[in-house]
This record gives structure tokens, C-alpha cells and sequence, in this order.
């Protein structure tokens, strides 16, 4: 039974990457389990100079998920290099760099910075909707985006992956701006805009009022998405949005993913990956597939 998949010639042991923002390094995980089983994992959001994040709270609970403003806090390039590309470098597994900015030119300034340092692949965020300046405001326009990777792709010599937001009117023409001006393939879904109400203090939870709902709530979207966009452009799909089943791996792989990301399930089941492979291997056997790359795009229609 084949797991494994190739994308941009890089070698995934498996379809599971650790979404960005939700496993920081690895490390604080390396305490409970060999992290080593991810396919890969994709680093926090990093900008060139450090960041301390929004203000507290930057959390929310929600009936299916949870809503996050907590704003790109990370340790920059000079920190990511010295503390944590070290220990990463251990890993037997993909690494990916997510990378933010509030102008382009911090983006392509990051990722000229990266070419020199060993991580396979470079994850453009042009989507996060916490943060003031840059994020999802590069992601939500095809012009906005045609500059954007246009422009690190210039500077960018690793595989390029570009991240997208949901929070727009139609996610295929981003797609197809994205690859026209040089990913070479497209993540998605980030989060989807929300809010939450404390009835008590008559206020909204989050300090920044603002955040990102992600979770199982958001999967029925980032289904149709992927489907969406599996149909547009012809570079391979990241998907990601509300996994947390062998299940949900299949669905995605069906609407056109070729590897998945799994992040909010991380903070539900510390043991995520172990749980997933697990399911998925067993249900791989009960479907009869075996190989999980013949099923990628294999949607049937009605």
C-alpha cells in the first residue's frame, strides 16, 4: 500500500503536513511522540524581524473549531535560523517555511534569505486575516496576487507554495493568478473570517475583535474550494481546513488534493498523525485503494 507523494520533486513519506500555526517548531510535540511520522511539517508564520503577535485573548472556543487572532507572533529570520532550523534539520521529514510580510518587499527579502537555508519548501501566507498590514490583504485581489508571487518568485529559488484565503468572491481567479506568475503549487483553505460575543462584558472575545475560524466547521468550504480550484490550474493542491479524520483525508484527496494539512485537530489530539495514519491505512485497505495518489481528483460526478 503506497502513502507516499511527489510533488515539485519533493518526497512526502506520506499525505500529513503539520499546518502552519499550529505546531510552531515541533519541538513542544517531540515530548510526546516521534514527530518524525509528519509527511512534513510547515514552520509558524515567519517574518524577517521578530514579532510579539496581537494582545490577549487570542483565542475563542467555537461549537465546531475555534477562532485565532494571535498575529504572526514569531522569532524572525535571525532567531528561526540560529533556535530552530537546527533542531528541524534533525527531522526526517519535509520542511516548509511559512513566510508573511506587510509590504512585498519583506516577502521577497525573506525569501532571498531562505534559499541559503536547508528547508525544502517556502509557503507564501498572502492570507492571514490577523494582522493590520499585509497578510490576507495581498491574497483577496488576482492583481494583488500577480504582484506578490510575481515578485518572489524572482528571489525565491526553492519550491514555491502559495497559501489562499477563503474571504473572497471567487477563489479561481486567485488560483490562476497564483500560477500564472510562478507557484508551483497552491494551499488551501486559510481561515475564514468570524467573530465571538461575550454576552457578559457586552464586548468581543478576541482582543482585536477579528479572528480566523478554522476547524471542522470550515471543512464543507475548503471541500468545495479545493474542487474548485482542482479544476482551474494544473500545479498540485495542499488542502486543508477542518481535518480530523482518515475520512476528511479522503474527501480532500477526491476534490483534488495531493496532501493535506492538518491544524486545529493538533490541539484536540496531541497524537494526530498517530491517529490518522493509523485510520487512514485501515480505511485505504477497506476502500481498496492502493495507492492514495490514484485517488487525487478522482470526484465523480453526480
Amino acid at each position: 500500500m503506497k502513502t507516499s507523494v511527489n510533488i515539485c520533486g519533493i518526497e512526502f513519506k506520506n499525505p500529513l503536513i503539520a499546518a502552519s500555526g499550529t505546531f510552531g517548531f515541533g519541538k513542544e510535540y517531540s515530548n510526546f511522540y516521534d514527530i518524525n511520522v509528519w509527511g512534513g511539517i510547515c514552520t509558524k508564520g515567519l517574518t524577517y524581524e521578530k514579532r510579539l503577535g496581537n494582545p490577549v485573548p487570542r483565542i475563542a472556543e467555537t461549537p465546531m473549531g475555534m477562532l485565532n487572532s494571535v498575529g504572526l507572533q514569531n522569532p524572525g529570520f535571525k532567531g528561526f535560523v540560529e533556535e530552530d532550523l537546527p533542531y528541524l534539520k534533525t527531522l526526517d521529514t519535509v520542511v516548509i517555511a511559512n513566510i508573511a510580510g506587510s509590504v512585498v518587499e519583506d516577502y521577497c527579502r525573506l525569501a532571498e534569505a531562505l534559499n541559503d537555508c536547508d528547508v525544502d519548501m517556502v509557503e507564501l501566507n498572502i492570507s492571514c486575516p490577523n494582522v493590520k498590514e499585509g497578510g490576507m490583504a495581498f491574497g483577496v485581489k488576482p492583481e494583488s496576487i500577480k504582484n506578490v508571487v510575481g515578485s518572489v518568485r524572482k528571489y525565491c529559488k526553492k519550491p514555491l507554495i502559495v497559501k489562499l484565503s477563503p474571504n473572497v468572491a471567487d477563489i479561481t481567479e486567485n488560483a490562476r493568478a497564483a500560477e500564472d506568475n510562478g507557484a508551483d503549487a497552491i494551499s488551501l483553505i486559510n481561515t475564514v473570517s468570524g467573530m465571538a460575543v461575550d454576552i457578559y462584558t457586552r464586548k468581543p472575545i478576541l482582543a482585536r475583535t477579528i479572528g480566523g475560524l478554522s476547524g471542522p466547521a470550515i471543512k464543507p468550504i475548503a471541500l468545495k474550494m479545493v474542487w474548485q480550484v482542482y479544476n482551474t490550474v494544473k500545479i498540485p493542491i495542499i488542502g486543508m481546513g477542518g481535518i480530523s479524520s482518515a475520512k476528511d483525508i479522503l474527501e480532500f484527496m477526491l476534490c483534488g488534493a495531493s496532501l493535506v494539512q492538518v491544524g486545529t485537530y493538533n490541539f484536540t489530539d496531541p497524537y494526530a498523525p498517530l491517529t490518522l495514519l493509523d485510520d487512514l491505512t485501515k480505511l485505504m485497505a477497506d476502500c481498496k485503494i492502493q495507492d492514495i495518489n490514484s485517488i487525487v481528483g478522482d470526484l465523480k460526478e453526480r
